[in-house]
Order: structure tokens, then sequence, then C-alpha cells
């Protein structure tokens, strides 16, 4: 069940070397949603010097995605042990580190957590001993935890009435608290998009910024997790994630972005298996086509917001500004983001003759130059792209199929042969795109979007995936 059976294996072979304490079996993991796995895990001690020498009781679960997603890792301790809840451990003894949080093949390794589990636990020791007496009371909460990391908990018979999962309900979560992270579920929350919405913070340390703030106010129906199992059983997963390395070139900057969504995609995509991944993060057409990839979904369940902000600007713009809302309905900003987006029409409605055809784009060339010069000037500011991403999930979740400028596998479109991703007008419902909209044929916006392919493949393939 293992998809890369040869490099876990590998992997397994090291740590026994270097640490031959630890015992490997499999077992039953069960996962916060209730849902249950048959994973590998290996149980051993690690030496930790705190004045004294400790050997530190671990165990660590493989999960089948491995080793592009990060073990899932605990204490054990025994009865005459506390757990000394830190910045890297919970009451649980759930186990959290920089390591874990920053996982990326091939860079990261089981020996690397476990060298960083060492040092990390000789700064702030995990355990402490306790008397006789204390060990009484501790039996009860030592025998929660072993069910825990022995996939027994109760939520087997506690979370499944008349044969389905309390998880099954529209969860959506979103990956990086930065702005545009706390924009999407701030705009998630205000459309009651979701029952619940989960915001993945993935930078180091206590919750910052924004994701503080949403701890303090207690936004109704949002959960703040480090964890990557809370996001399980999501109807969409929305990327906001960006790289802040010190990248001296655009292609070094695009390619911190990829390692990054290396430790990400596939374990979203292991926890959420039918889920939409929504990639708001930049160059969107790129990070989408590396979604895409990496996670192995469907094309039509990998899509990036695209233009569908500038869509909906133009649309309301025709509308409610030039009161041509005959033309609003069927136009469209197409392409990649940026001055090389285009504007294009679906309508197929035929014209008496060539005379009328040629007013008739005469009148919509007019109309849209007019329009791009009143949104000059309105960028893409966190909170619009949120609510522009609160917007494209909700015609998922609640399958309104709508039509949608997305970033969609453009290839076999407009003579496009390359695995590109453009923005494209499609009709989304609870699988993704469900079809294409066919846009009229201009010449020259087909000319403009294979020239945006090109420009797009040519940058994907200077990338290491």
């Amino acid at each position: 069940q293992y998809k890369f059976r040869d490099l876990t294996i590998e992997e397994l072979k090291n740590v026994s070397k270097t640490y031959p304490n630890f015992t490997f079996s499999m077992n039953t993991y069960t996962f916060k949603d209730g849902s249950q796995k048959d994973l590998l895990n290996f149980s051993g001690t690690v030496p930790v010097k705190y004045g004294n020498s400790y050997n530190i009781p671990v165990c660590l679960w493989i999960l089948d995605s491995h080793p592009f997603a990060p073990p899932i890792c605990f204490l054990k301790p025994t009865a005459n042990m506390s757990i000394a809840v830190g910045r890297h451990v919970d009451a649980q003894g759930r186990i959290y580190l920089p390591y874990l949080q920053n996982w990326s093949h091939p860079k990261s390794t089981l020996i690397g957590l476990i060298k960083e589990m060492i040092a990390k636990f000789e700064e702030e020791l995990p355990l402490y001993s306790v008397s006789s007496s204390d060990a009484a009371r501790q039996s009860e909460l030592l025998s929660y935890i072993a069910r825990i990391t022995e996939g027994e908990t109760d939520m087997k018979s506690s979370r499944k009435t008349g044969g389905r999962s309390e998880g099954c309900f529209n969860k959506i979560t979103v990956v990086g608290a930065g702005d545009l992270g706390i924009a999407c579920v701030l705009a998630v929350a205000a459309k009651d998009v979701a029952d619940k919405v989960v915001l993945l913070d993935l930078s180091e340390g206590a919750a910052k910024g924004g994701a503080m703030d949403l701890e303090i106010f207690a936004v109704p129906n949002v959960e703040i997790s480090k964890d990557f199992s809370a996001s399980a059983d999501s109807k969409v997963v929305v990327l906001t994630v960006n790289s802040l390395g010190n990248a001296q070139t655009y292609l070094d900057v695009i390619q911190s972005n990829v390692d990054l969504f290396r430790g990400i995609i596939p374990a979203v995509s292991h926890y959420s298996q039918n889920a939409v991944l929504l990639v708001a993060s930049h160059p969107v057409e790129v990070m989408t086509f590396v979604s895409w990839k990496l996670s192995s979904f469907p094309k039509s369940r990998v899509i990036g917001v695209g233009a569908n902000l500038d869509s909906e600007r133009f649309q309301y713009m025709l509308t409610n500004l030039l009161k041509a809302e005959v033309l609003a309905k069927d136009a469209w900003v197409v392409g990649e983001q940026g001055e090389d987006k285009v504007l294009s029409w679906t309508s197929c409605n035929a014209v008496a003759n060539q005379t009328e055809a040629m007013a008739a784009r005469n009148t919509k060339e007019k109309v849209a130059n007019r329009t791009m010069e009143v949104l000059k000037g309105k960028g893409q500011r966190s909170w619009s792209v949120g609510l522009s991403v609160a917007d494209l999930a909700d015609s998922i979740v609640k399958d309104k199929r709508k039509v949608h400028s997305v970033s969609t596998l453009a290839k076999g479109c407009c003579n496009i042969n390359s695995e590109v991703f453009l923005s494209l007008p499609c009709i989304l419902g609870t699988s993704g795109v469900i079809e294409m909209v066919r846009l009229e044929e201009d010449p020259l916006v087909q000319e403009k979007l294979q020239s945006s392919a090109g420009s797009i493949h040519d940058l994907q393939q200077q990338l290491k995936l």
C-alpha cells in the first residue's frame, strides 16, 4: 500500500543501523476525523543529554505517501513519566518540530528528523519523572495516550452514526496563515460557504499576527492548527503559501515555492483524497501545474484562482458603469495573471451579415477598452483575492455550476500542445471543473494565449519538481 515502497524501506534500514533499539510493526492508526489506516510505525528511544543522560521513548507513524509526507510523531511515556507540555509537545504527547513543518523530500529524512528531535529535547526536556503516587494517578491519562498513538481511540464508535462519519460535512482548509490566508478564512466564513474552516498555520513557533487574532476573537467554526491531519476530508483545500526565502532571481523564487509545495501537497492530498485543490499562491499558473503534478489528482480537481477576480470586476463594470449588461454575461478575462491577461468573449450569437458582425466586434472592443481604463490601478489586495477565493469555493462546495475564469489545464485548447495552466471560463461544481466554456474564435486572443503558454512552459522546464 506504500506508494514509494523502495524509498521507505531504504530509510528504515538507515534508521535501524543508526538506532538499533527501534522496533517496527504494522498497526491501525486512527486520524482526528475517525478514519483509519494500517500504517508502519516504529518505536524506540532517542538519547538526550539534559544535565544527565536520558532515553526518551518515541513512536513514529510512517504515512503511505512517505517520504513525500512527514511522519506523525508521539512521545511514549512510561508509568513513571509525565509529559512536559512545551513548544514542541502537546498534552497528548504529539511532537511538533520545524523539521516536520518544513518536510521536503529528498532533503528531509527520518535520520535528520530524529537528530532534530534530540536537539530540541536537549533544549527543553519533554518528559519528567513522577513519584509512585503520581504515577498511579496518571494511569488513565497514559491509557488514553496509548489509544491515540496506537489508533484505538473512542472516535471509532463515537464519530460513526448510521454508517456515516461525522466528518462528512462541508469543510474547507486554507493552507498558510499570512495576510492572504487570513483573508480567505474570513471571506469563506463571512459567505457561510462551509460548516468548518481549518487554517493550517505552517509558520514556526506560536500563532502570530492574524492567526493569533483569530484565536483571540474566536471566529465561529474556524479551527487553527499546525497539524495536516486537521485538514482531513476537506471539500476544498486552498493554497496561499509563498516562500519568503532570500532567492535572487525570479526562477529562484519560484523554485523556493516548488520546494515548499513538495512538503505540503502530498500531505493535504493524503488527508483529503477527494478534495478540489484551489491554488492562490504565486505565480498561480505555475503553482497550479506543480500542485497537479505533486498531487496526482485529475486535472479537473486542481485549479488556480486565475482571472476570476479580474473577470468579476470586468463584468461588474460593464453592467453597472457602462450599462452594457448584455455584453457583460459573455465577457471574460483569460490567459495568465498580470500584464499578459486577455479580454475575450464566449457569446456565439449568430449575426445577419458581415457588416453586423463587424459592428458587434467594434462595440465590444470599445466597451472593453473603456472598462480596462476604469480597472487600471485596481490591484489585487489580499482581501479582494480572499473574496474571490470564497466565491470560487462557494460554487464548488454548493455545486452551483457557475462559470468562472480559473486556471485550468489548457492543453488542447487554442492549439496549445503543452501541459500548462491558463485562465479560461469553466463551469465549476463539487468535482471542480465540469466543463470548459468555448471562447469566440479570435485570432488575436489565440495568439496571445499561445504566447503565454509558451513562456510558462519554458519556465516550468527549468524547475526541479
